[in-house]
């Protein structure tokens, strides 16, 4: 068996003090998660935030700093997961976009209000990237390189 680690996107996207999250079935379990996914082939890791948000939120988003990369092995399946998140400001909602299949809806919360949601978290990095966009951390984004652009 090959191991490797899932390379994922996330984005903080925070507007008239809340956050945009996604209420979602994960695996027959209802979850709040930050919009978030996995890197596609051919694919920049700031296309792929871009892309989920709007695959999960209606949100287009414009990313404007990178808040740093989260290392986690999930105690439920085993499987490492490589979260780069991603901070972005709120461009404009599609309506009419279709959601993925497993989300049941994009909300909008404050910061009390996701601690009253702690539970039902899909992972201790979504309070740990709200946390730290919180405590100011944000890094720009060519820090990023992406080799032959």
């Amino acid at each position: 068996m090959t191991w490797y680690a899932h390379v994922t996107v996330a984005t903080i996207v925070y507007k008239e003090n809340k956050f945009l999250l996604v209420y979602e079935d994960a695996d027959g379990e209802k979850v709040y998660n930050q919009p978030a996914g996995h890197l596609e082939p051919e694919e920049t890791l700031i296309d792929a935030a871009i892309r989920e948000t709007l695959e999960e939120t209606r949100w287009q988003v414009e990313p404007r700093a990178y808040l740093g990369i989260s290392h986690y092995t999930s105690p439920a399946n085993g499987v490492t997961y490589m979260r780069n998140s991603f901070i972005a400001n709120p461009i404009k909602e599609i309506t009419d976009y279709p959601l993925d299949k497993d989300i049941i809806k994009p909300v909008w919360l404050t910061y009390d209000e996701i601690l009253e949601r702690k539970d039902q978290l899909r992972s201790p990095i979504v309070l740990n990237d709200i946390q730290r966009f919180l405590d100011g951390e944000s890094y720009p984004l060519d820090i990023i390189y992406t080799h032959g652009e």
